[in-house]
């Protein structure tokens, strides 16, 4: 399988599953869920998704067992909306870049970096030109 129709084909489970959830579903437990991305193997018979609940981690563990309560319900839709053979396998995944993300966001904003004196300007431009001529070993 070419990568290209991989990706596409992964893009289009993503779209159909973001709008299962957002206009399908009904559990409770699956509202306001974001599937962040699709990776497909090149057979096409497994998919991993990643969902995330927009800034809610402590629903991971309860959003993780009804995500995997309808997994027969996804997979159908897919079939019925798609255009493949085999509609493959749904392995679901909490995914962690929103929580990393804002952590590093904190750590940021935490640093106390002093403003840049003009003097201290002119000393690092000489220090650098120096550099560029004269390599440290």
């Amino acid at each position: 399988m070419s990568k290209i129709r991989q990706e596409r084909t992964a893009e289009e489970i993503r779209m159909i599953l973001s709008d299962l959830l957002r206009r399908d579903v009904s559990d409770p437990r699956l509202m306001d869920l974001t599937v962040t991305r699709v990776l497909i193997d090149r057979e096409l018979q497994h998919a991993n998704v990643y969902v995330n609940a927009l800034g809610d981690e402590s629903r991971q563990k309860e959003v993780m067992k009804a995500l995997e309560k309808a997994g027969g319900f996804f997979r159908y839709e897919l079939a019925q909306r798609m255009s493949l053979r085999t509609v493959p396998e749904l392995h679901f995944h909490w995914d962690p870049t929103l929580a990393y993300a804002e952590e590093v966001d904190e750590i940021l904003a935490g640093l106390d970096i002093p403003p840049k004196d003009e003097n201290s300007s002119e000393s690092d431009n000489s220090t650098a030109s120096s550099y560029k001529t004269n390599p440290p070993l």
